[in-house]
């Protein structure tokens, strides 16, 4: 058996092996991804929200339109004093089952929850209750929620990882579709090659990373529980799954991408399987695994993931080679066959961002009624300027070093390189922002006065010791609301608690839970919902007077 024989064997079995642990990659992907509709909402209680029971039960189901992920710790039972209640929580597929494991006495029951949504959202919420009586006075505890920083620094992560998946799939992809495949182009390959191989590892590092952040953002959960087996066992799959599937595939790409010589069809075929692996495997999770329908919009996010890499990774390799190859033709050569690639690209982030937009957000309004709308705009619009940049580079300095001569063309050509460079780096901070948009709620967070809702209105007034709440539910029809508490004192200037009030809205049927409420100013405070059937609907006001009271009143909305 020859040298050359023996290499090729070799090498076959390289081959072989990066295509086994490919084919395995996607098989972890898939087996991970099961569909969803939207976050997991609660659709009932056993027992309902506010019941009054003769004798305590033996177990409190919650019941969710969706399968959800338990959390150590994140259901927790108190009676009307504070006092922790013995009890036991399990999740089975969209149930979450709470079983009470010691006698309870008469009086109000509150059961604090928090779960995990199928797209990586935590949810969580109360449910009360009483057994014999209700208690006048229900003073649960209310602790700040532990790792709050956990959001902000998974977002800088995550951007951090974007940036290194799609400059090294982009980078890796760019050597074997536009460089030229004789030897003036080798020095570049050499130089790309390790460029790549970079990026890579700053994906790598941001993938690695991201893992136990999601960790105690998804649980609620400190630092110090990262030790504990019960925070990685309640991580769902697709959280591992998907970062040893980008790490995978960009290992693929970057390995097999050879030393200062053009790749045969062998390499250039395992090149882009591992871009492509590494590119898909962030649409398995997120937003778009709760968009509809879900099959789509993982679709149509992995040609805007690619879409995004074949730019930012053409821009950063035309950067770094456009000086060596603008001395003979090959520069130009180049930069023609990605200008036109760039075109169909840029189209392509076009399309696909509107409709992952549309999709993800559920409407058009909620782009600019929600936090996650808003940070969406503010990519847009850097994506703009990026397409404006790259729009001068196409129609304007490429022609110009095109009919340079050959001696002339340092100049065009620096202008090209800082102009891409410039691109790239707007690029970036679109890519920042991904990396925020990745774990922020696409639902409305922006309170509405009832003034500003059009439709019938209802108001009901309840008394908290010394201060008297009027309660507004606008408009009063099935849908989005908004939901307005108003406190004054005797002489009906507005007042302020203990602490901010707190209002649970609840019917026979559905149980949706505290409402998040926005001081809209001295006493004033409103919140969104969304009320999804008409009935009676039972808003519970609870507020805290003073730092021992906090009387609980319950008004009831007929919603025709």
């Amino acid at each position: 058996m020859t040298r050359r024989t023996a290499g090729h064997r070799t090498a076959g079995r390289r081959a072989g092996g990066w295509l086994l642990l490919l084919a395995v990659a996607w098989a972890l992907l898939l087996g991970s991804a099961s569909p969803a509709a939207a976050h997991a909402t609660l659709i009932s209680t056993d027992p309902a929200q506010g019941a009054v029971l003769d004798a305590a039960p033996e177990r409190v189901t919650f019941t969710f339109n969706e399968s959800v992920i338990g959390v150590p710790a994140g259901t927790k039972v108190f009676d009307a004093t504070g006092e922790e209640v013995a009890s036991t929580a399990t999740v089975r597929a969209s149930r979450l089952l709470v079983d009470l494991d010691e006698e309870v006495p008469d009086g109000t029951l509150v059961v604090v929850w928090r779960l995990v949504s199928e797209d990586g959202h935590p949810i969580g919420g109360s449910l009360s209750f009483s057994v014999g009586a209700p208690s006048d006075v229900v003073d649960v505890p209310t602790g700040a929620d532990a790792g709050t920083d956990a959001p902000v620094l998974l977002g800088v992560v995550r951007g951090v990882g974007y940036v290194g998946l799609l400059a090294a799939a982009g980078v890796a992809a760019f050597v074997v579709l536009f460089l030229p495949r004789d030897r003036v182009a080798d020095r570049s390959r050499t130089r790309l090659r390790a460029v790549a191989r970079m990026a890579a590892g700053v994906a790598a590092l941001g993938c690695g990373l991201a893992v136990p952040l999601v960790a105690l953002y998804q649980l609620g959960l400190p630092a110090s529980a990262i030790t504990d087996g019960s925070t990685w066992s309640a991580l769902a799959p697709a959280e591992y799954a998907v970062p040893a599937a980008v790490v995978a595939g960009l290992a693929l790409a970057v390995r097999s991408l050879p030393a200062g010589v053009a790749p045969d069809r062998k390499r250039v075929v395992l090149v882009l399987a591992g871009c492509a692996l590494a590119l898909a495997a962030p649409a398995f999770t997120g937003h778009t695994r709760a968009a509809i329908p879900e099959a789509l919009v993982i679709g149509v996010d992995v040609l805007h993931l690619a879409a995004g890499a074949l730019w930012l990774g053409g821009l950063v390799a035309v950067a770094l080679v456009l000086g060596d190859l603008a001395r003979g033709d090959a520069g130009a050569v180049v930069l023609g066959r990605f200008s036109t690639w760039a075109s169909v690209v840029l189209a392509v982030l076009v399309v696909a961002g509107t409709v992952l937009a549309w999709r993800v957000a559920g409407s058009w309004g909620a782009l600019v009624d929600s936090g996650y709308g808003a940070l969406l705009l503010v990519k847009v619009l850097a994506a703009l300027v990026a397409i404006g940049i790259a729009a001068w580079n196409r129609f304007a300095l490429l022609p110009r070093l095109r009919t340079a001569p050959r001696k002339g063309r340092a100049a065009p050509a620096a202008l090209l390189v800082r102009t891409a460079l410039a691109e790239a780096g707007v690029l970036v901070v679109v890519l920042a922002v991904t990396g925020f948009l990745v774990d922020r709620s696409p639902e409305s967070d922006t309170a509405v006065t009832a003034d500003e809702v059009r439709g019938p209105t209802a108001e009901e007034s309840v008394q908290l010791d010394d201060i008297s709440a009027r309660i507004t539910l606008a408009p009063l029809a099935v849908g989005p609301a908004t939901l307005t508490i108003e406190m004054t004192d005797a002489a009906g200037e507005p007042v302020e608690g203990y602490e901010a009030p707190r209002l649970a809205l609840a019917s026979d049927e559905v149980e949706l839970g505290e409402v998040t409420l926005s001081s809209l100013g001295p006493g004033v405070y409103a919140g969104d919902l969304v009320l999804p059937t008409t009935g009676e609907w039972d808003v519970q006001v609870s507020l805290r007077t003073t730092e021992f009271d906090n009387p609980v009143q319950t008004v009831t909305f007929v919603v025709p």
